[in-house]
C-alpha cells in the first residue's frame, strides 16, 4: 500500500457532542466549524453536532466533546456549497486495520461516491488519525447538497447507485457498528475574528 503524507489533507481536532450550545460558543470564541443537527427531537441521534478546529487549546475541545474527541485529517474531495449535509460517522469493517479501511475509503469509495452521488455539491472525508477519547470511530463523511430535498430525494444520481455504494461501503465500513447519520448545517467561525 502506498504511504500518503500530510500534504493530502489538514490535521484538525474534532469533537462529537450532545452539547450544541457549548460547542457553538467554543467555535465562536476560537474559530472553526460546527456541524449541527438542530432537529427538534434528537433522542434517536448518537450526538447532536461535530466541531472541527485548529487550536492550541485542546482542553477546551475535550470539555465539549462529551461523545468523543479525535485528531482528524480533513480531505476535501469535492469543494462546493452545501445547504444541507449528511454527516456519516464510520467504524471500519471487522478484521480491517484503520489504514487499510481508510485507504479504501480514500482511493476507491471517494471516486465511486462522486460518480453515483451526482447531485452532491460538496464532499469531505474526516479520517480519524487518533481517537483521543470517547466513542471509537474511524472517520466522518460529510456529503453536501444544495438543498435538504436534494439530500433526501436525490442522494443517488444513477439507478445502480444504491447497490454499488452499499456493496462498496461494506468493503471498508461496518454499518451495524457505525452510528446513525446526522443531517447537519455547517456554521463557520473565523479564527480570532479573521
Amino acid at each position: 500500500m502506498e504511504k500518503r503524507g500530510l500534504e493530502d489533507g489538514v490535521l484538525e481536532l474534532a469533537a462529537a457532542t450532545t452539547r450544541l450550545e457549548a460547542a457553538r460558543a467554543l467555535v465562536e470564541r476560537i474559530g472553526g466549524c460546527l456541524y449541527a443537527d438542530d432537529r427538534p427531537d434528537p433522542n434517536h441521534l448518537p450526538f447532536r453536532g461535530l466541531i472541527t478546529v485548529v487550536t492550541d487549546q485542546p482542553a477546551a475541545v475535550h470539555e465539549v466533546g462529551d461523545v468523543g474527541v479525535y485528531l482528524v485529517l480533513r480531505r476535501l474531495k469535492k469543494p462546493g456549497p452545501a445547504a444541507a449535509l449528511g454527516l456519516f460517522p464510520l467504524v471500519r469493517a471487522e478484521g480491517m486495520s484503520h489504514e487499510d479501511a481508510d485507504a479504501h475509503w480514500r482511493d476507491v469509495h471517494g471516486p465511486l461516491a462522486l460518480e453515483h452521488h451526482g447531485h452532491m455539491s460538496h464532499y469531505t472525508q474526516l479520517s480519524v488519525v487518533e481517537n483521543l477519547s470517547g466513542l471509537p470511530l474511524d472517520g466522518f463523511a460529510l456529503c453536501g447538497f444544495e438543498s435538504l430535498e436534494d439530500l433526501r430525494e436525490r442522494f443517488y444520481s444513477t439507478d445502480d447507485g444504491p447497490g454499488v455504494i452499499a456493496r462498496d461501503v461494506a468493503c471498508f465500513a461496518d454499518l451495524k457498528r457505525s452510528p446513525r447519520r446526522l443531517i447537519v448545517t455547517e456554521q463557520r467561525f473565523p479564527v480570532n475574528g479573521r
